[in-house]
């Protein structure tokens, strides 16, 4: 009896739990949207987005550690290393693939071998770049910002990075302006022909 009892009570405790919730202020995700759209130009933004949206697997060395390559904190967001030298492979011999350095900072794939650039404020990376040329570089991806240059190569995600607002853009910008220099002349890509 006690059990039949308890059966018929739990559909009763769960309908006044749906109504208490019903009774509470409803989501407004499109509040939440729009103030994260609004959001003001800060360098703690863009230290957010930096961190939570990718930059790191590509444009910061690796250092082997027993947990497998980690981010090398001495390099952060320096680009590939222009003292790492790949080992030999022929795009042709990729095909249907992509090819990563063992530090995720090259890549190979049909437009040839590209490097992720340094996005440190030395001069060897954008440390004299304004404002207008990194949006440029992101909104319309042009290599150093310049519409005259090449597009950037894959694997930079400038396609899906292009929809952050101005605001989150201005923000990373403002947060690189902040790192450490690091000098590193990161080399140029090399085209499929190797040429």
């Amino acid at each position: 009896m006690k059990r039949v009892i308890l059966m018929l009570g739990i559909p009763f405790l769960m309908g006044a739990c749906n109504e208490a919730k019903s009774k509470e202020e409803p989501l407004n995700e499109g509040k939440e949207i729009a103030v994260a759209m609004d959001s003001p130009v800060s360098v703690e933004r863009g230290k957010y987005l930096v961190n939570t949206i990718g930059c790191t697997d590509c444009h910061t060395p690796k250092r082997m550690t027993e947990n497998g390559p980690e981010p090398n904190p001495e390099l952060f967001l320096s680009g590939h290393p222009s003292t790492e030298k790949l080992p030999p492979l022929d795009p042709s011999e990729v095909t249907g693939y992509v090819a990563f350095s063992m530090g995720l900072t090259a890549s190979v794939g049909p437009w040839g071998t590209s490097f992720a650039a340094n996005l440190t404020p030395d001069d060897t990376g954008i440390g004299n770049w304004t404002e207008e040329q990194f949006l440029t570089s992101i909104k319309e991806g042009k290599y150093k910002g310049s519409m005259n240059s090449r597009t950037l190569l894959p694997p930079m995600p400038w396609q899906q990075y292009r929809m952050l607002t101005d605001n989150d853009l201005k923000s990373i910008f403002k947060y690189l302006e902040t790192l450490k220099p690091v000098e590193n002349v990161v080399p140029g890509p090399i085209p499929p022909t190797g040429n």
